[in-house]
């Protein structure tokens, strides 16, 4: 299966083969993530396929670590409260005290590992990411097809009905995270969500509905859920800054959608808040200028304190 494919065909139509036939990892694992850094959403997509065939690579170390689990939960709260938390793949940052989170949610039919080798690519020593696994569920759009999905989808154009309430179950999830992470140290406006396609606006939603205003949004080739409901589902908190990025050459996700998604954001938030960039040639993907400009934003709005 070429990369290209793997970011493309398989996030809508759901590779059952590649995506959803590895069980579920044991909880008391984490992931020793590689030194190298994947510059394209291509290539690191390229990478989880093939290490799904083979099971474990050389690059994919699973370490059982009960007892430091343990010892995490004796001394920051047990997360087997938070599901999503429980199992989510995390990447630390180089310093001993984390200062700042970023809660990053993948696209359809995908996996936490899915990004985390590309956000390794762009780790600030000071920033946790925290890359959680979407439920299996059937996905309309998909024929039904079991797969790992936020909530479901019936189609992608801005007038197609919306799984109301699944988005709203599954931003409830997402805002038990952020709960979490406050409760033990890292305070919301230091937490930032990001994602991609599904992802994406799950977190656009979450972030725009939380009692909290958090640090930002980084918004990547998505739409805002529920869109209609908006301003009056807004929790109020008008200077969320949100990078929203887009390829001009989606097929999936047209980046004209994007375009009406940073008007309507404009009409939420403060509209200086918004930054809406476009990549010439770039797929329903990633690219590595694109996440130079992630980078960016996170540094400039999740500095080192």
């Amino acid at each position: 299966m070429s990369p290209m494919l793997r970011t493309g065909r398989a996030l809508l139509c759901g590779d059952v083969t590649a995506l959803c036939s590895r069980p579920p990892l044991p909880l008391a694992c984490v992931r020793a993530v590689s030194g190298s850094s994947v510059p394209s959403r291509i290539g690191t997509a390229k990478r989880f396929y093939v290490s799904t065939l083979c099971d474990l690579s050389s690059a994919d170390l699973w370490c059982p670590l009960v007892s430091l689990q343990h010892l995490l939960q004796c001394m920051c709260g047990n997360n087997m409260s938070v599901p999503l938390l429980a199992e989510a793949v995390t990447v630390p940052g180089d310093e001993s005290g984390t200062t700042a989170v970023v809660i990053f949610l993948h696209g359809l039919g995908d996996t936490g590992h899915g990004w985390a080798d590309t956000l390794t690519g762009i780790q600030l020593p000071h920033v946790k990411f925290i890359c959680p696994h979407a439920p299996r569920m059937p996905v309309t759009l998909n024929m039904k097809t079991c797969m790992p999905a936020w909530f479901d989808l019936k189609g992608l154009t801005p007038d197609t009905p919306e799984d109301e309430s699944g988005i709203k179950k599954a931003a409830d999830n997402i805002k038990a995270i952020i709960d979490y992470e406050a409760k033990n140290g890292i305070p919301p406006h230091r937490i930032m969500l990001g994602g991609f396609s599904q992802g994406g606006a799950l977190s656009l939603y979450t972030a725009l509905t939380c009692q909290h205003q958090l640090a930002g949004v980084v918004a990547l080739s998505c739409w805002l859920p529920l869109h209609k409901n908006f301003p009056s589902a807004s929790s109020g908190h008008k200077n969320i800054p949100i990078l929203q990025c887009h390829g001009e050459s989606d097929s999936m996700i047209p980046v004209e959608f994007g375009a009406l998604t940073a008007k309507k954001l404009k009409s939420i938030v403060n509209p200086q808040m918004i930054t809406f960039s476009t990549y010439p040639g770039l797929s329903h993907s990633s690219c590595h200028q694109e996440m130079q400009d992630v980078k960016e934003f996170i540094e400039k709005y999740l500095p080192r304190i």
